[in-house]
C-alpha cells in the first residue's frame, strides 16, 4: 500500500516514517536535515516511487514527538547511525539505497562507513563526508565563515530564543525564499513544539562526539549546489578522497542548500542513476 505514515518503534523510541511506493519495491531510506522534517522529500518521492522503489522518509531524532530524548549525548553520530540502522532491522529493511539530506547526509556517511553491510548505495545531498568538511572547517577562512552560525546553535537556550522569537522570523529566514512557504510553515509548526527545537539544535551540540567516520566503500553519490551558503566549494571538492568505491560528483548550478526542495527533478535524476547502477 503506497502513501503510508508509519510510527515504527525503536527500543522506547517511536519514529514517524512517511513510506511510499509499491511494498515489494527496492527500497530507499531517505534521511532530511536541520531544520526540516520527512516532508522534504515530497517532491523527490514521486519521481522514485514511479521508477517502482519503496521510500521511507524519516522524521529523524528529535523530530519524531516520539523519539525525543532528553540528553545531548543521544544525539552525538555514533548513536544517530546506530539509531539508524535498528529502525530499518524494525522495519524489515536489511539493506537499503541510502540518500540523505544536511544532517541526514551525515547520518547516511555515518551509517555507510561503521554499517556497510546495510547500504546497497549512498547518495549524500549539501554536506560532504565529514572528514572532508572537517578540514575545510579547520583550513579554509571561507569555510568557517560560512559556518559561523553554528556557533551560535551550541548555545544552550540563547539559540532557541533567537530562532523562535518574533514568530520565528529568524528560523524562517534561514530558507531564503528558496522552499515553499507551506513547507517552512510545517516545519516552524514542528519545531516549535515543546523540546523539539532543542532537540533539533542537539546535534549539533553533540558534534564533537563519537569516533571519526572512516572512508567509504560502498558506491556513492555525492550532490552539492553552487550556491549553498553553509557548504563551500573547498569541503564539497574534499569529498572524493573519503571515498574508496564508486564515487560520482553531481554540482547543480545556480541552486541553494535546499536542493530537495529547489530541484527536485535533478535529485531524483541522481539517486535513480545510482541506484540502477549499484
Amino acid at each position: 500500500m503506497a502513501g503510508q505514515l508509519l510510527r515504527v518503534d525503536v527500543g522506547d523510541l517511536t519514529f514517524d516514517v512517511r513510506a511510499d511506493g509499491p511494498d515489494d519495491g527496492r527500497p530507499v531510506l531517505l534521511l532530511h536535515g536541520f531544520p526540516e522534517t520527512s516532508l522534504s522529500w515530497a517532491a523527490v518521492t514521486p519521481r522514485l516511487t514511479e521508477a517502482g522503489l519503496r521510500t521511507y522518509a524519516v522524521d529523524q531524532l528529535g523530530y519524531s514527538p516520539g523519539a525525543r530524548p532528553a540528553e545531548v549525548g543521544a544525539y552525538a553520530l555514533p548513536n544517530l547511525a546506530q539509531v539508524t540502522a535498528d529502525l530499518m532491522t524494525a522495519m524489515d529493511v536489511p539493506r537499503a539505497d541510502l540518500v540523505g539530506h544536511d544532517w541526514g547526509a551525515n547520518v547516511a556517511w555515518a551509517l555507510a562507513a561503521w554499517h556497510p553491510d546495510r547500504v546497497r548505495s549512498l547518495t549524500a545531498v549539501s554536506v560532504p563526508h565529514p572528514t572532508a568538511f572537517t578540514a575545510a572547517w579547520r583550513s579554509d577562512p571561507e569555510q568557517q565563515e560560512r559556518s559561523a552560525y553554528i556557533r551560535l546553535f551550541w548555545q544552550e537556550d540563547k539559540a532557541e530564543e533567537v530562532l523562535l522569537a518574533d514568530g520565528a522570523r529568524r528560523l524562517r529566514r534561514m530558507f531564503g525564499g528558496d522552499v515553499p512557504a507551506e513547507a517552512v510553515d510545517e516545519y516552524v509548526a514542528v519545531l516549535s513544539a515543546p523540546g523539539a527545537l532543542t532537540a533539533a539544535l542537539n546535534w549539533y551540540r553533540a558534534m564533537s562526539s563519537g569516533a571519526p567516520v572512516e572512508h567509504v566503500a560502498v558506491p556513492t553519490t555525492f550532490v552539492w549546489s553552487d550556491a549553498d551558503v553553509a557548504v563551500g566549494r573547498t569541503a564539497a571538492d574534499g569529498c572524493a578522497g573519503c571515498v574508496t568505491g564508486d564515487y560520482r560528483f553531481v554540482e547543480l548550478p545556480e541552486v541553494s542548500h535546499w536542493i530537495p526542495e529547489q530541484a527536485p527533478d535533478a535529485l531524483a535524476a541522481a539517486i535513480l542513476d545510482r541506484v540502477a547502477s549499484s
